[in-house]
């Protein structure tokens, strides 16, 4: 969390019909992409990937008058800090509820950063089969990256300052919907 100092500085970006008709945008994006909803599995990355890919794939369900699959991957043990994070690090269940062999996964996080979260999805997913096609979905893109990582669904698009932090609430998680800019001042 970030600190009372930067906390004073917060300006919010998204509110939640902002983040509403985002999502709705994105879901159209990747349907008109997709030619549809056929072969799609959403998979959201533990945390607050999860309750993206869950939203987009209802609102694409809702759109197409379907059912699209969705799933939960947890990367803890593919990250590249692992030794920082702690000496046991918590990790979660995956769950996939079917395989994801010859599908066009939808890989959802919240913020793409620097690419290593996404970096160590891939790494992740592959284990659990070998999908048609991967492709990312993000909520906020705000730059900055270390690996050649690119999204091919963005609702925001934040340019951004190193310094500054993206925080993401979620409802499902956090109790509402926002997204908020914090710090970056000297």
């Amino acid at each position: 969390m970030a600190d009372s100092s930067a906390a004073s500085s917060s300006r919010r970006i998204l509110d939640a019909r902002q983040m509403e008709r985002v999502i709705r945008r994105m879901a159209g994006e990747i349907i008109e992409q997709n030619q549809g909803s056929a072969n799609l599995f959403l998979v959201g990355i533990r945390t607050r990937g999860v309750p993206l890919a869950e939203g987009l794939a209802r609102e694409i369900g809702t759109l197409e008058k379907t059912t699209v699959p969705s799933g939960i991957l947890d990367i803890t043990l593919y990250r590249d800090d692992l030794s920082v994070i702690g000496p046991q690090p918590v990790v979660r269940p995956t769950s996939l509820q079917e395989p994801i062999d010859d599908k066009v996964v939808i890989l959802c996080d919240d913020v793409l950063f620097t690419g290593r979260t996404v970096r160590a999805a891939l790494d992740a997913l592959v284990d659990y089969g070998r999908p048609k096609a991967v492709r990312l979905a993000v909520l906020v893109d705000r730059g900055h990256r270390e690996f050649p990582i690119r999204a091919d669904f963005v609702g925001k698009n934040l340019p951004s300052s190193a310094r500054e932090r993206i925080n993401v609430r979620l409802a499902e998680i956090d109790g509402d919907d926002a997204v908020t800019i914090d710090g970056g001042e000297d």
